[in-house]
């Protein structure tokens, strides 16, 4: 293209201006190395008429990048200052295009001219491209949520709820709530290991695992999170299992051909993905649905990208980065699947839906104001209700059908006031989509009862049961069209909701696929053709009962008179290895088999399995159910502590008071309760949530005697605290540390244990509990003379709650401990605990540990322990104590000979405090140590005190 003959004045311009012609001629070599595409390059020189369509052709002519990238810059300089100008401001714009010369363009400063920066730049580095393609496919794949049965397109923005999401450590202790989802890719919070590269969730069966997955793909896709993310690779786990043990692949086929593929130049994008692999993030889903024996921790290593193997080598070597080092790996399964310490870098718990969560849900899936008010006001009239809505999936069952009654019944929404079981839920929401083959009138409703709903259907829901089964068997949980269609399901069964069709990517490309919309689903159906099956014996119908016998035992037990001989089964050929599989999908259907053989399920089953067969295969159950509960029971290690007989439950225990609950029956009840010989139950770390209390009541109120019951570290929250109730009359110790316990449940509590006056140990340790929960718990030890031990430290307590709590310590005759460490309660706070301590009959161990107290708090308590004989040991760690504090401790420490342990760890005392406590010990031969590491105190002047074995600097 020719170009103009500059005018005198504009020559003169350039003549101060740097030359780009020049520029480009003096740094040709650097250019010609690092410019590795030139079509974004020739895409918009000819789109800003730069460029001829001749122009393009010769440099595409030349036969090597190289030659391509001499040939464009001999065109562009021949054309003048502007255009090389322009050629400057494009490499200057497409960051990512040209990343290697960032550091020069930088380096010259070079800065466009308004002329330039008028010039469009279109964006067609493949790179830029292929991260479009990903936003647009991520984009379309969570726009829409995945809904139970759904015939409508649900918005997952319009309906998306955040749930619980809590970080834990190795040993799953709690670290402490994450605010967000852009917190799973914050570096800065929560990590494990360094070194590590996968972020790891996890949850139970329905807590909204895959659903967070979806939000965070939307987020990315609209630019919302991961600034820095360029790649965003989703996998499911399971899609693993379509390949063969023989087949191999690189990671660049399994990333392009497998999930997807660049429209241009892939091996650019790959090697832009190779060189920063920390702008790619990898999100794999549901690592216990991968059936497989393959070991994460014993694959082969792989680093080389190009090197052919199989894909679930690939997987394992992503996820311990010894492939694409750098990247940020999301990989979920459920609870109980556990993954090698060097892979994890952070460790994430879902905890589902808490009280504000649940109301946060109920506005979105009910937007009338009315109906939403009446909704929750009957939910929280019915707290065995709101305990299975704390977990998000039942909670959408739920909510769903009561919509469909609501529409169906003209506006009659009412929840039901009884009991609800999980058994009667799955129930309810299949007559739902059972129903959705009746023909719909505006005039007349549909009216037909459940019975008619299950008979009418009875064929599909056999079909779906035998699929079910069969997939239950062999842990598998997708279908191909053809093990479908062998299942003798029809097109029509298909659109009721029950299966989904999905296309997946395997080994041949796209091929659709079925499943069950959850897991939790394929279970019920997996149960309810065990129970209406005539041809299944009773081995067959208690095969997944053997999940509950520790490997390398064999469970026979004679059964309890009341139902008859029974031989209880050994173990089945059922595989229990697999380190992939979790035995959720096992206990979940063990647990509707309780429901569904329970009596009342009876009217309903009787017209769809002769009464007979209900009878023998119910007696059946409750046989083995009561011998491997007192078999578990029995192989429990037991620890005598003081006047209690302590067993530490698993979350087998767990899965069996689930089970007993389900059969809503009073007498199973007891016997279970009968089963458990110890006074102290520890259920610590069993993932127990609130619907479980449900079941833990059910038995424990059947247990006549006082009992110890510990739970800290699990997820009950309020609504498990109301969900306890029935069995507050027995507690003597509650231990509910770490369970998002809020001030509504404290309130619960108190208004329980002073009914009882029996309890000797409150623990509330790290729960949410403010001021106002503090008032509640101070009236408990004004009631409960006999409270010895009460923990409430890491809450929300201030100065008003710490004097609420101090007045109630004061008058108190009875407590033994109390546990202050990390609130806020301050000097005022102190000063109450002061007058507390003076004089005070039994108190022996306090903890104000990291509550912000200063110097007069300080002085306060100092004070107040001249005249305290019962206190042993005090922690006053991370506040803000100096040597004027150290000063009185010292005069304390004179008077005061009953004081053992006094802990001054991480405070502001120097070398001059410790050195006036130290005198102070000269006069006293009660105290055993002063702790004082973390001050104001270098090593060489903890020297001075080395012959003072009490004071510990270091």
């Amino acid at each position: 293209m020719e170009q103009p003959v500059p005018s005198d004045m504009e020559t003169g311009e350039q003549s101060k201006s740097p030359s780009h012609i020049k520029l480009l001629r003096i740094n040709r070599e650097l250019l010609v190395t690092h410019i590795r595409n030139t079509q974004c390059l020739l895409d918009n020189l000819l789109k800003n008429d730069y460029f001829s369509e001749e122009d393009v052709e010769i440099v595409c002519a030349c036969p090597t990048q190289p030659d391509k990238v001499r040939k464009l810059l001999d065109l562009v300089q021949s054309k003048g200052e502007e255009v090389c100008e322009f050629l400057l401001y494009v490499l200057q714009q497409l960051k990512d295009a040209y990343v290697d010369l960032r550091p020069w363009l930088s380096e010259i400063g070079f800065s466009p001219s308004q002329l330039i920066q008028s010039r469009a730049v279109v964006n067609t580095d493949p790179v830029s491209r292929y991260t479009q393609k990903l936003r647009h496919h991520l984009a379309c794949d969570s726009k829409f949520i995945l809904c139970y049965g759904q015939k409508e397109e649900l918005l997952l923005e319009e309906l998306y709820t955040d749930t619980v999401m809590e970080l834990v450590g190795f040993t799953n202790e709690s670290l402490g709530l994450l605010g967000s989802l852009h917190g799973l890719l914050d570096h800065s919070t929560g990590i494990l290991n360094e070194q590590a590269e996968t972020v790891f969730l996890s949850g139970n069966a329905g807590v909204g695992k895959s659903m967070l997955l979806q939000r965070l793909q939307g987020l990315w896709a609209s630019g919302q999170v991961g600034g820095e993310v360029k790649f965003f690779f989703h996998f499911r786990c399971r899609m693993f299992s379509y390949f063969k043990e023989s087949d191999v692949l690189c990671l660049q086929d399994l990333l392009f051909k497998h999930y997807c593929y660049p429209e241009q130049d892939p091996e650019e994008v790959f090697t832009f993905l190779l060189r920063f692999p920390h702008t790619a993030l990898f999100t794999f889903d549901g690592l216990d649905e991968l059936h497989s024996d393959f070991d994460l921790s014993s694959a082969p290593d792989i680093s080389s990208p190009t090197a052919l193997a199989h894909p679930l080598v690939l997987l394992a070597n992503l996820l311990s980065g010894k492939l694409l080092k750098g990247a940020t790996k999301l990989l979920t399964a459920r609870t109980g699947i556990e993954i090698p310490r060097q892979f994890l870098r952070k460790k994430v718990f879902l905890r589902g839906f808490s009280p504000s969560h649940l109301r946060a849900y109920s506005r979105r899936m009910f937007p009338d104001r009315a109906l939403q008010a009446r909704l929750l006001e009957q939910l929280e009239a019915n707290p065995n209700l709101c305990s299975l809505c704390a977990v998000p999936l039942f909670c959408w069952i739920i909510f769903r059908c009561f919509q469909h009654f609501y529409s169906a019944f003209d506006g009659a929404l009412q929840l039901p006031d009884c009991t609800l079981t999980l058994t009667d839920i799955f129930l309810l929401a299949t007559e739902v989509h059972l129903n959705r083959t009746q023909p719909t009138s505006l005039v007349q409703r549909n009216t037909r009862s459940q019975v008619e709903a299950f008979c009418s259907g009875q064929g599909i829901l056999h079909s779906l049961g035998r699929l079910a089964l069969w997939g239950m068997e062999k842990n598998l949980f997708v279908f191909s069209q053809e093990q479908v269609q062998a299942s003798e399901l029809q097109e029509g069964d298909l659109q009721l909701g029950f299966l989904r069709a999905m296309l997946e990517m395997g080994p041949v490309g796209e091929q659709l696929s079925y499943e069950f919309f959850h897991i939790t689903l394929q279970a019920f159906f997996t149960a309810f053709f065990l129970v209406v099956d005539d041809k299944v014996s009773m081995q067959e119908l208690l095969r997944f009962f053997q999940e509950w016998v520790p490997p390398g035992k064999t469970v026979v037990a004679s059964c309890f008179p009341h139902f008859g001989p029974f031989q209880c089964l050994g173990r089945s050929g059922l595989a229990r290895e697999d380190p992939f599989k979790n035995r959720d999908h096992f206990h979940f259907t063990n647990l509707f088999l309780c429901g569904l053989l329970s009596k009342s399920k009876q009217k309903l089953l009787q017209h769809l399995v002769p009464v007979a067969t209900l009878k023998r295969k119910r007696k059946a159950l409750w046989a083995h159910l009561f011998a491997s509960l007192r078999s578990y029971l029995k192989n429990l290690p037991r620890v005598q502590t003081g006047d209690f007989n302590q067993v530490q439950a698993m979350p087998t225990f767990i899965w069996m008071l689930r089970c007993i609950y389900e059969t809503q029956s009073e007498k199973v009840g007891q016997l279970a309760a009968r089963g458990i010989c110890a006074n102290y139950l520890k259920l610590t770390y069993c993932n127990a949530c609130s619907a479980d209390c449900s079941a833990l009541s059910f038995v424990l109120h059947h247990f006549h005697k006082r009992l110890a019951l510990d739970l800290d570290n699990n997820n009950l929250n309020d609504y498990g605290v109301r969900e306890l109730q029935p069995c507050f009359s027995r507690l003597t110790v509650i231990r509910l540390s770490v369970n998002q316990i809020t001030d509504s449940g404290v309130k619960v509590l108190y208004e329980e244990m002073i009914k009882y006056k029996i309890l000797t140990y409150l623990g509330l340790y790290n729960n949410q509990i403010t001021d106002v929960g503090a008032t509640y718990i101070a009236k408990i030890l004004d009631e409960c003379k006999s409270l010895t031990h009460l923990k409430l430290g890491l809450n929300k307590i201030t100065s008003e709650g710490g004097k609420c709590l101090a007045l109630a310590v004061k008058n108190s005759k009875s407590i033994l401990e109390i546990g202050m460490w990390g609130n806020t309660i301050g000097d005022e706070g102190a000063q109450a605990f002061a007058e507390a301590l003076r004089n005070h009959p039994s108190l022996i161990n306090l903890s104000l540990a990291f509550n912000g107290i200063s110097t007069e708090g300080g002085k306060s308590l100092a004070q107040a322990l001249q005249r305290n004989t019962s206190l042993k040991i005090f922690w006053l760690t991370k506040n803000e104590l100096n040597d004027e504090v150290a000063e009185n401790l010292a005069e304390m420490l004179k008077v005061n000979q009953t004081l053992k342990h006094l802990w001054l760890i991480q405070n502001q005392i120097t070398v001059k405090g410790v050195a006036q406590l130290a005198d102070a010990l000269q006069k006293n031969t009660g105290i055993m140590e002063i702790c004082l590491n973390g001050n104001l105190i270098n090593p060489e002047e903890a020297k001075v005190f080395e012959d003072e074995k009490r004071i510990i600097c270091f």
